[in-house]
């Protein structure tokens, strides 16, 4: 574990505050927001601004298997996306780990070993690490096997997945990404398409099997959405079952239904650096000038997170506190985390230091402690903690 900055009082900076950027003074002490005469350390020409909170990044997989044939051990891939989180403002990620019939990485063997490798990771982490199981619907012979892993490891966040009709479909129209998609399970094309008709032949079982997890769901606390939903009707279905977070939809209408029934909706920041979805869904940034986007999330690639938060102030479609409450304030609400999400008084020291100029992050501090440091700020942060030890002794 890290090591808890001293007590110091952040002067000069322009923070986020109430909703609005202020010129005042931000104090840290034992891991929260404070206040107090401490040390002072100039941090003029900065912003600092709450520390990202990103409810859906599957990047840990790249960290853990760079080539599909090359995998390294799980732990030593956390450790890697833990440090890459960290260099992009992130202090609480919840990593999006498959629960699938497609296997390898993401079957629910490998989903185990993940659990297990991040509990054990986790007291050393710089940042708040934490999982989202995202569970295919057509598997409730797991179901047993699925709640037991949630209760043993804590998990508190599960969307379903129903990607069974385009890999079906692509069986007949995209061979060469099916024979990808069986090579990254470890079967050959054969037993991939086998295993896609038999959870086929599950599909009258699904709609209890989703109501008896969301019942299960509801009394342990765990937090669930869909994922993908293509119109209304599926974000509809989900939401009847208590499946309330609505994470990527790939439709403006299925957006427009999550809205007027007040479901959160999250949409990846990578779509809104591009101008686009990779896979041709709808504009993040469309549904974001039409209200209809309450959170932004990694999906793939930490660094858009704060890209796509200046990308919606270049456009004038937020200002910067509206843009960052999308991947900070936001997103804690969502997931009912009351000590972190803004810089108030008693909340966690999570945060972020900007430079003004570079719009770069320099610094990230998760739960009071370093996570990441560079640049003047890291300078000026290392000089001060060297003066308080120097002074204590």
């Amino acid at each position: 574990m890290t090591v808890l900055l001293p007590p110091l009082r952040l002067t000069g900076a322009t923070i986020l505050r109430g909703g609005a950027l202020q010129k005042r003074s931000l104090v840290v002490a034992d891991g929260v927001i404070t206040k107090g005469p401490l040390p002072e350390v100039d941090m003029s020409g900065y912003l600092i601004l709450p520390g990202i909170i990103d409810l859906h990044g599957d990047a840990f997989e790249r960290h853990i298997a760079p080539r599909p044939s090359a995998p390294f051990p799980i732990e030593a891939g956390l450790r890697s996306t833990d440090r890459e989180a960290a260099a992009h403002g992130v202090t609480t990620a919840w990593l999006a780990q498959c629960w699938s019939w497609e296997g390898g990485m993401r079957g629910p063997d490998f989903a185990e070993a993940v659990m297990a490798a991040l509990d054990a990771y986790r007291p050393r982490a710089l940042t708040d690490l934490r999982l989202q199981i995202r569970c295919e619907t057509h598997m409730p012979e797991t179901r047993a096997r699925l709640l037991a892993a949630i209760r043993r490891h804590g998990i508190g966040y599960v969307i379903f997945n129903n990607h069974l009709p385009e890999t079906l479909a692509a069986v007949e129209s995209a061979p060469l990404k099916v024979a990808g998609w069986a090579e990254r399970g470890g079967r050959s094309v054969d037993e991939f398409v086998a295993v896609l008709r038999a959870a086929q032949e599950q599909r009258r079982d699904v709609p209890r099997h989703l109501c008896a997890l969301a019942e299960a769901f509801d009394a342990m606390g765990v937090r669930y959405g869909s994922h993908d939903d293509p119109d209304g009707e599926t974000r509809e279905y989900y939401r009847i079952i208590g499946a309330r977070i609505a994470e990527f939809p790939t439709t403006a209408a299925a957006a427009k239904l999550a809205r007027a029934c007040n479901d959160p909706v999250l949409m990846g920041a990578p779509n809104v650096v591009r101008g686009g979805s990779q896979s041709g869904n709808v504009s993040a940034t469309h549904l974001v000038a039409r209200g209809l986007c309450d959170a932004l999330v990694s999906d793939y690639h930490y660094p858009c997170l704060a890209q796509a938060a200046w990308e919606l102030v270049e456009r004038g479609l937020r200002t910067l506190p509206q843009a960052w409450d999308m991947i900070s304030r936001v997103p804690a609400e969502i997931m009912g985390l009351a000590d972190r999400g803004t810089l108030d008084w008693g909340k966690r020291a999570d945060f972020v230091v900007v430079n003004e100029a570079t719009r770069e992050i320099e610094a990230t501090v998760s739960g009071g402690r370093l996570a990441y440091l560079s640049g003047e700020a890291g300078a000026r942060l290392v000089g001060a903690m060297q003066g308080t030890r120097l002074a204590a002794e």
